[in-house]
């Protein structure tokens, strides 16, 4: 039992682009509102969490939707080619409508921005589980996260290059959406989806893999595969609440509340990145030797302490680029192996479905935690922060000790 590693790195290749749009569109955004249409912080602010709110709806609806969908390129193909080719031309129309002022075309242009990645994100993810035996997904999915890490590397390589606040908005918008479309179109010619979820399904049988089963009656899945299930959604969400608190509020913890300097700050950060990028596949070979619930529990486990100790800090440290080091391990090893882990409970036409539900829960601790750290910042001050985060990382920690479900480790299937 091997993963294709060439299979992977190009149903992969969706997972990148959509990242390096996703950074892009973090960065230009917000800019394009208040220099270009002098829309407040407060206004750019609920419109920076559409995003987050269509996901809640449109990804488990259109993960489920694919699942249903049978077509000769695929399942997931058709909604890949038809989202991409809308995001590009959605996402071409921004920086006109910004340029000549028109706030009507700019919100009719991020509409369909957003909506078309919604309904092809989760079709873009289910992709690489559509394809690879379950014991391998760690590993695959270790990959994907690799990919996605490349995307929002080339985003920033070329923000830094093209300067959109001395260049303007075209030259980085045409990079990403020329990325975008070579992305596609490499897909289009190499993928082959039917075949290789054929294949899949056939190595499934030939390892012995088992497949979850439904209760013939209800329709469900067992209890306690499902009281395994609740627990790990609620684990992601706990998990998603303490970490994007930090990486959405370090900026100004690190400004205000300990003097650091925006540069340092930004640094802080990039390492974390870069350690979750050099971790990613030595996570994935770990886990699937040792199991996917250890992996996620030690990287909760360092993920906590991370998050302690650097409350601690009152002002710059080397040690705080350590501190986040291994905050971007941890988050690898937690990130890695979470998605994977649900998808294990789920059957194989279901994949785009639980995909969806991963979203759901991820995305929805994404649009509290902003909402219940500021609450705590105004109430208490930016102290707060790590206390904050530590306290749901550890929360996490004790619901995903009560999943009884959802590993795998390679060795074991014969």
């Amino acid at each position: 039992m091997k993963l294709n590693i060439k299979r992977t790195l190009l149903v992969g290749i969706a997972f990148m682009t959509i990242s390096s749009f996703w950074q892009l569109y973090d960065f230009a955004i917000p800019l394009m509102l208040k220099n270009d249409l002098g829309i407040s912080d407060t206004v750019s602010g609920v419109v920076m969490s559409l995003d987050n709110i269509l996901a809640l709806f449109m990804l488990p609806l259109f993960g489920a939707i694919s699942d249903k969908t049978m077509t000769k390129v695929g399942k997931r193909m058709p909604f890949i080619i038809v989202g991409t080719i809308a995001t590009v031309v959605g996402m071409l129309l921004l920086p006109y409508a910004a340029a000549s002022k028109s706030l009507p075309l700019f919100i009719v242009a991020l509409g369909v921005v957003l909506i078309f990645v919604a309904t092809y994100r989760s079709p873009a993810v289910a992709l690489m589980p559509d394809i690879t035996i379950k014991p391998l997904r760690s590993k695959g999915n270790a990959i994907i996260n690799l990919m996605g890490a490349v995307g929002g590397v080339i985003a920033l390589a070329g923000l830094t290059l093209l300067d959109p606040t001395k260049m303007g908005y075209y030259p980085v918008y045409l990079l990403i959406g020329g990325l975008m479309l070579l992305g596609l179109v490499v897909m289009m010619v190499t993928i082959r989806e039917n075949q290789w979820a054929k294949e899949m399904a056939e190595d499934t049988i030939r390892y012995g893999v088992v497949e979850i089963e439904e209760d013939e009656d209800t329709h469900e899945l067992p209890k306690d595969v499902k009281r395994s299930l609740t627990f790990i959604l609620f684990s992601i969400a706990f998990w998603f609440m303490g970490y994007n608190a930090v990486i959405s509020a370090f900026s100004r913890y690190a400004t205000i509340q300990i003097g650091l300097s925006g540069s340092q700050a930004s640094a802080i950060l990039l390492v974390a990145n870069v350690g979750a990028i050099f971790a990613f596949i030595p996570i994935g070979q770990f886990a699937s030797k040792y199991g996917r619930k250890l992996t996620i529990l030690i990287g909760v486990t360092l993920l906590a302490a991370v998050f302690l100790t650097a409350g601690f800090y009152t002002h710059f440290s080397p040690f705080l680029y350590v501190n986040f080091v291994l905050a971007g391990v941890a988050w690898a090893a937690i990130n890695v192996n979470s998605l994977p882990m649900v998808l294990e409970m789920a059957k194989s036409g279901d994949v785009g479905k639980y995909t969806g539900l991963y979203y759901t829960f991820s995305m929805s601790a994404q649009i509290v935690t902003p909402i219940l750290s500021g609450y705590l910042f105004d109430l208490i001050d930016y102290r707060v922060l790590f206390p904050y985060a530590t306290f749901f990382v550890i929360v996490s920690f004790i619901t995903m000790t009560q999943v009884k479900h959802g590993d795998q480790i390679v060795e074991s299937v014969k």
